[in-house]
């Protein structure tokens, strides 16, 4: 390292290197570095550090540089004056995550540093073990007990298996959270003072974990259940007893090497460093308690991000000669969807269709008249977008940059994004990977529409095909309570009550239910159903979605609906499996849950470990 030369991190998801950074300054016996996190007003700031380390010889850390764009662009230009008043012992360190805006000059002249995270559980866990980085031997001997060492190393598993499990997309976490190393000290720390103060408080040590330490960052209260869930499963009493093991029971697929991954007390540090060497090199999904499928998942996932940035790095230009030119496929392709496109909806006409069939005083009327307003929103923008666009092609309008954009999409079959997204980027119609997906669902959603309208209410709703689902199930709890207002039942008292039938068809069923909805169109994820047994078992090999029977859903009052559970679902319960819009699961796409039948020996916890929920699109 030279003082003239800056060394910048490359931050990868969950790195961060400044412990590093203030240990090797204490090792050179200098003073501690200065820390300045950028952000709004911190410039001043940094730049007063700066001139004072260029002349005391002392380390400046200038950390999340993305967001201090304006000083970066600058930084180049700052150093070179500062070049020839230069302490030795000066040097500048910058942590950045990848910004499409970061000056190209400060990357050329700086030493570039990146750590990325280690991928595998033997590769995670060997970092946690190397002296230095988390656990060393004097850490092993602070506090002489087994039980403190078998406790560490449950703690380093479970640290890699929740960085680990993010490579499986929203099946593993809904967010990808950025878990440190600084979440493992502080339970590690936690740990160690609470067994100094004696013996273990096992709910304690799981909610510090679960909710404090690394809870502390998790938003998303489906991802807190699987958190805790994990800790009530890992970090209990039996992890410290002779034979315990986090390979499932019977599991589906043979484990690499039949290894055993057990929780060690070895005495010696070397020790646990050989006994982790031994880790199949691929991981069992299952050890994460992940179904096999999901492996599958995982390629899926890296395949499909990989032909999506080859589809958008292909070059944009016009056939060969002789050849049919991009303008002419979009042509052609814009006069069959306007011939497909559905007639427009007469709002005077929907409007008296709606009054025979009650007028807006009933819920789910006035959720169909919503529903048909967005609707022809939709047919509206795709019919004028078309047209626009052939007369741009034929050169009789501009050539706008929306419709520009449209012409690209529509030649690589994907949606054009205003057909999918406002201005501001919120959802305007609905999001599917293609243009042949996006226009089936258009005429799917315009069919069962216009049969709502023409035929009265449909035996089962096509939950999918609604712009907002969570508005239907609202309209039917509205109604369910209308009908039992002699029982004074309350809105703000009523909750969901589901059960799956052995309708697997929607022309099996002849007549809708008596109070609530039947809903069709969901498939599970991480899962899958038996029909003959009515409860959830696993999915089958290679098979990532399973179409799920017709749903039965009503409202209930609140205190009858716990009491009915009770009933339906004995002791082990329900798994509360959530039902979301889309595959990306966010509280954006949230709509309800559904409580699914569990077996004693797969509970309620087997399915969260699963990451089991119900899908609308799988797309």
């Amino acid at each position: 390292m030279e003082p003239e030369v800056p060394v910048i991190f490359l931050l990868s998801r969950g790195s961060d290197p400044t412990d590093g950074i203030i240990e090797l300054c204490r090792k050179r016996k200098l003073p501690a570095p200065a820390v300045i996190s950028l952000g709004e007003g911190q410039e001043p700031v940094a730049l007063k550090a700066i001139n004072a380390g260029v002349v005391n010889g002392t380390w400046v850390l200038l950390q999340n540089c993305e967001l201090g764009l304006g000083l970066m662009n600058d930084m180049e230009s700052i150093l070179n004056k500062l070049k020839g008043s230069m302490d030795p012992n000066f040097r500048l360190f910058i942590t950045a995550l990848p910004h499409p805006e970061f000056p190209l000059g400060l990357l050329q002249m700086c030493s570039k540093v990146t750590n990325e995270p280690p991928a595998g559980l033997r590769a995670g866990l060997l970092r946690s073990y190397t002296p230095g980085v988390m656990v060393d031997q004097d850490r092993l001997e602070r506090v002489d007990t087994a039980q403190w060492r078998q406790l560490l190393f449950a703690l380093c598993f479970l640290h890699s298996v929740v960085q680990e499990r993010r490579k499986f997309g929203p099946l593993g976490w809904c967010i990808p959270y950025e878990y440190n190393n600084g979440d493992l000290q502080s339970c590690m720390l936690f740990l160690e003072k609470h067994l100094y103060n004696g013996e273990i408080s096992w709910g304690t040590f799981q909610y510090m974990v679960s909710d404090v330490q690394y809870g502390g960052k998790i938003t998303d209260s489906l991802d807190v259940r699987l958190f805790r869930t994990y800790t009530k499963e890992w970090l209990t009493e039996r992890t410290c007893e002779e034979g315990y093991t986090y390979n499932p029971v019977a599991p589906i697929l043979k484990i690499p090497n039949d290894f055993g991954y057990t929780v060690p007390a070895f005495p010696e540090h070397t020790d646990f460093r050989k006994y982790i060497e031994q880790f199949p090199e691929n991981d069992s999904p299952e050890i994460f308690g992940l179904h096999p499928n999901a492996d599958l998942t995982y390629c899926v996932k890296e395949a499909t991000t990989l032909f999506k940035t080859l589809g958008e790095t292909q070059p944009k230009g016009g056939g060969s000669d002789g050849g049919v030119s991009r303008e002419d496929v979009v042509y052609e392709k814009a006069s069959e969807l306007l011939k497909r496109l559905p007639e427009d909806y007469g709002e005077d006409e929907y409007k008296a269709k709606i009054r025979k069939l009650g007028g807006m005083t009933i819920p789910m009327n006035i959720f169909l008249f919503q529903e048909i307003q967005r609707f022809q929103n939709v047919i509206s923008k795709v019919r004028f977008t078309l047209t626009q666009l052939q007369l741009a092609i034929k050169g009789e309008v501009v050539m706008t940059a929306e419709l520009q954009e449209t012409l690209d999409s529509m030649f690589d079959a994907s949606v054009p994004h205003y057909w999918e997204n406002t201005l501001t980027g919120d959802e305007f119609s609905w999001r599917l990977p293609n243009l042949g997906l996006w226009f089936t669902s258009l005429l799917n959603r315009d069919d069962q529409y216009r049969a709502w309208l023409n035929t009265g209410r449909p035996n089962s709703y096509w939950l999918t095909g609604f712009f907002n689902p969570n508005g239907c199930l609202t309209a039917m709890k509205q109604e369910v309570t209308r009908k039992h207002k002699s029982q004074k039942w309350a809105l703000d008292d009523v909750v969901y009550h589901t059960e799956v039938t052995n309708f697997e068809r929607v022309e099996q069923i002849k007549s809708p239910p008596e109070e609530g909805i039947y809903i069709h169109g969901l498939n599970l994820d991480g899962a899958a159903w038996s029909r003959q047994e009515s409860n959830l078992v696993e999915s089958a090999p290679k098979q990532l979605f399973a179409p799920l029977p017709v749903l039965h859903v009503t409202a209930n009052e609140r205190k009858l609906e716990q009491k009915s559970k009770k009933e339906q679902f004995g002791s082990v319960g329900p798994y509360e499996c959530p039902v979301y819009k889309y595959a990306s699961r966010t509280d954006r796409y949230f709509i309800f849950f559904a409580n699914l039948r569990c077996t004693d020996e797969k509970p309620p916890n087997h399915w969260t470990l699963r990451g089991s929920a119900l899908l609308c699109n799988t797309q």
